[in-house]
């Protein structure tokens, strides 16, 4: 399966449009991008090998975390990587479904989401 860079970005947007927009418009200073793979050192600092993938990665201060003095900084960041979210994929129809699911689930390291917390939420708007 092949998916262009385009059509990775409208299926971006539209899992965004399908999440629950109030964790949607709360997103401040989040830039949220693709790239086909993660980078050597994303994968280092993830602590992935070679046997392992990477599909989505938040990169930042979690919102709890934010204290008076955060301003004047770079946004956080949100990365979906394509080739490894195409290796968990059969179809497009699941694609965009493990798109959205990892938005949600990097979005949720912003919020200082457990993993609990995101599988609880996840379900509760499913």
């Amino acid at each position: 399966m092949q998916i262009s860079d385009e059509h990775f970005d409208k299926l971006i947007t539209r899992a965004m449009d399908e999440l629950p927009q109030e964790y949607i418009s709360g997103l401040d200073n989040v830039a949220i991008v693709q790239a086909d793979d993660p980078t050597d050192e994303q994968k280092q600092k993830m602590h992935i090998d070679d046997h392992h993938l990477l599909l989505g990665l938040y990169e930042g201060i979690p919102l709890p975390a934010r204290g008076a003095g955060y301003t004047f900084v770079l946004p956080d960041k949100i990365t979906l990587f394509k080739h490894p979210l195409l290796k968990v994929s059969h179809d497009e129809h699941e694609f965009f479904e493990q798109v959205k699911r990892t938005l949600w689930h990097e979005m949720a390291h912003f919020y200082g989401l457990s993993h609990s917390d995101m599988d609880r939420l996840q379900q509760k708007n499913s």
